[in-house]
């Protein structure tokens, strides 16, 4: 496996007030890290920020700027080691100082980069960090996490995540969690119609001894997906939960995909979710008072720093002939619109009455097959392409008649 693809699950975020500094290493991280995203924060983030800046809990390399306030550095790469091993952190420095090197390391520096930056430097530091990645049980890299969330109430979110977890099966996942972490009003179970005896609020108060057995029991398999429900009844305290870390940190070693079903983007918990995840689909319709909640939606998440990148605005419902165009939408909250579903409700309803995802023959389940190729289900699963002995000799020679 190749640098790049063992730290393709990792999110890239830079960390200084140092322009130069960052414009030099800019290019060494595009090479080396083609296609993962990178974010910038251009000031040091107090220590009580930190988890929102830099997402605590989703795995990260930062890339810290310890030159341009050491006593400041020093103090984040302390609070950077209580997310454990999902946060990295690479120092970059300016000279060689033995002894500050030192403190670097002891705060929780993985390795340095030392101005100027080199190919050999960058290459020998990522080289390092590839070997250091924990892998599935099953040898595969932990699980990409998509958290859906609605911009406002019935924007289809919780269908839309139910049927992006059964696309992700056709597409070839092994092993795809599809997860209710909306504590108050989740409905999947209603929607599958199923039930357990079980919710995520168990398997969060059991996270210290979670094994196969204990997980197997909590999760109900519904046509090869398994599905972590949320409580049927309202528990005392369910809108005091914070971290649903624990929960996520096991299931991520689990599954290759991890589809999660979230209340809204409102409060600790939603919040936390936003951080651990890949991506964060915010579901909205193209009506106004939807549009109006979306505007918040992202206004909220921004003053939260949950980064930009990882958003991903979906139109649902959406009818050319009614509400704002896809062009007015994108324009209005400032951000692309990364896809759009149809109005197709018929074929939704009647998939719901069935407790079953919509048919891929129907202009819905035909929007999600699309909506899972774009975040890049139709490519990651896919098994690779075996070339006969003589494909590869008529592929020769043709290049040579050229």
């Amino acid at each position: 496996m190749s640098t790049r693809e063992a730290l393709a699950a990792k999110r890239v975020v830079v960390i200084s007030p140092n322009s130069p500094m960052v414009a030099e290493l800019e290019p060494f991280l595009q090479t080396h890290l083609a296609g993962i995203p990178i974010s910038h924060l251009h000031s040091y983030p107090s220590p009580r920020d930190l988890a929102g800046a830099i997402g605590g809990g989703l795995p990260h390399i930062v890339f810290l700027d310890v030159v341009s306030d050491g006593d400041q550095a020093l103090q984040l790469l302390a609070e950077m080691g209580k997310f454990g091993s999902s946060v990295q952190v690479i120092a970059l420095m300016q000279g060689n100082n033995p002894e500050f090197i030192l403190r670097c390391l002891r705060a929780g520096a993985v390795d340095l980069l030392v101005q100027p930056f080199t190919n050999d430097q960058v290459d020998a530091a990522l080289t390092k960090l590839a070997r250091m990645q924990p892998v599935t049980e099953s040898g595969h890299e932990p699980a990409r996490i998509f958290v859906v969330m609605p911009a406002k109430g019935a924007c289809g979110a919780t269908t839309l995540a139910m049927n992006m977890a059964f696309q992700w099966k056709r597409l070839g996942a092994k092993r795809v969690l599809l997860a209710d972490f909306d504590p108050l009003t989740g409905t999947l179970s209603f929607l599958l119609k199923i039930k357990s005896i079980y919710s995520f609020l168990d398997a969060l108060q059991r996270s210290h001894e979670l094994d196969a057995d204990l997980w197997k029991a909590m999760v109900t398999d519904v046509g090869g997906v398994d599905v972590l429900l949320a409580p049927e009844l309202m528990v005392e305290g369910a809108q005091d939960l914070h971290d649903p870390a624990p929960v996520l940190e096991y299931a991520r070693r689990m599954y290759d995909v991890i589809v999660i079903d979230g209340g809204s983007v409102y409060g600790e918990w939603n919040l936390n979710l936003a951080r651990m995840a890949t991506e964060l689909l915010l579901v909205t319709t193209n009506e106004l008072p939807a549009l109006q909640a979306a505007q918040r939606a992202l206004s909220y998440l921004d003053t939260n720093r949950i980064g930009r990148f990882k958003i991903r605005l979906i139109v649902n419902r959406y009818l050319r002939d009614v509400g704002l165009s896809r062009e007015v939408i994108g324009t209005a909250l400032h951000t692309d619109v990364f896809d759009t579903m149809p109005s197709d409700y018929e074929a939704v309803q009647k998939a719901l009455l069935d407790g079953k995802p919509a048919p891929p023959s129907t202009a819905f389940g035909k929007s999600v097959i699309q909506l899972a190729d774009r975040l890049g289900g139709g490519t990651r699963f896919e098994p690779p392409k075996k070339t006969s002995p003589l494909g590869g000799l008529l592929a020769g020679l043709f290049s040579r008649t050229k």
